[in-house]
């Protein structure tokens, strides 16, 4: 009786396509696999880079717009972020951010950014504030600060005049560590609810409007071992017009590790910022893989 039964060669056959098959889809599997974790990095990588940026703008936004400086730690330079001397090797971006929180208080605002330059009891030392609620501005700032600007002697804030007159903000704004004002910046104290003070030498001249101002910012890049990257941190609640820098009075703040590129470019009154993460290699590919995300911050 006849039989029908696969070869031995056949059988070969069978083995031999199934493990292409097999191999075929395997690579396929694990190409798969390497495209979602490369995805899911960049997207991870993307949003990190996103929210820092955004800490970033929302700090930025309320800066004192002629206040922003870029410095060049070797040579501890300082020029305004718009200039054209501006190039890489300015790291570190500095600004004095006028305090929106102080002036934001329930009822009458903490400061209302207008001097009465009509009012009688407008005369140095003083400065009359009307519709400013100072003892509400303080408590605020106070809690800011960590108790550091309290508006009394040795704590005082800046004020600053919007229609300033200089073109130096080395001189203007502190950044020269020497604690320094100029008549457009000015170290003012609470004398009452509506009422400044100021301390030190009077100004040359006095305008109606005026920012109040608590803290100044600086973003730093952390050179880590690597000469791959870079740790970028915020540096914050430190008062330059009274003799204070980002290295030793600063509180810190860490806003993005392994950062491969960080850049801060301010063309008028508008600034770009771009910032790129990488994984290092912690997703387990050969090379790394990089993200980046830009923001514009009028």
């Amino acid at each position: 009786m006849k039989r029908d039964a696969f070869t031995m060669v056949e059988i070969v056959m069978v083995i031999v396509i199934f493990g292409i098959i097999s191999t075929i889809g395997a690579n396929i599997i694990a190409k798969m696999y390497a495209n979602y974790m490369q995805s899911r990095t960049v997207n991870y990588l993307q949003s990190q880079s996103e929210i820092a940026l955004e800490q970033i703008a929302k700090r930025l936004q309320y800066r004192i717009k002629d206040s922003t400086v870029a410095r060049k730690t070797t040579t501890n330079t300082i020029r305004r972020l718009s200039s054209t001397e501006v190039d890489d090797t300015f790291s570190v971006i500095e600004w004095i951010g006028y305090s929106n929180e102080a002036m934001l208080t329930t009822g009458a605002p903490g400061w209302s950014g207008f001097i009465d330059l009509d009012s009688a009891d407008t005369y140095s030392p003083y400065l009359v504030t009307p519709g400013s609620d100072l003892t509400s501005a303080v408590n605020i700032m106070k809690a800011l600060s960590n108790n550091e600007v309290n508006l009394t002697d040795g704590g005082e804030a800046a004020l600053i005049f919007k229609d300033k007159k200089g073109n130096e903000p080395e001189v203007g704004y502190g950044w020269d560590g020497l604690g320094g004002t100029a008549d457009y910046m000015l170290k003012v104290k609470r004398k009452d609810g509506t009422t400044f003070e100021i301390t030190g030498s009077s100004p040359g001249y006095i305008h109606e409007h005026y920012y109040l101002a608590h803290s100044a910012y600086a973003l730093v890049p952390i050179k880590k071992s690597s000469d791959v990257d870079f740790d970028l941190e915020l540096r914050y609640n430190y008062q330059p017009w009274l003799g204070e820098n980002y290295e030793d009075n600063a509180k810190r703040a860490l806003l993005a590790t392994n950062v491969s590129l960080f850049r801060a470019k301010q063309v008028g009154n508008t600034i770009r910022l771009k910032l790129c993460l990488h994984d290092n290699k912690l997703s387990g590919f050969e090379n790394y893989v990089a993200a980046c995300k830009e923001e514009v911050v009028l």
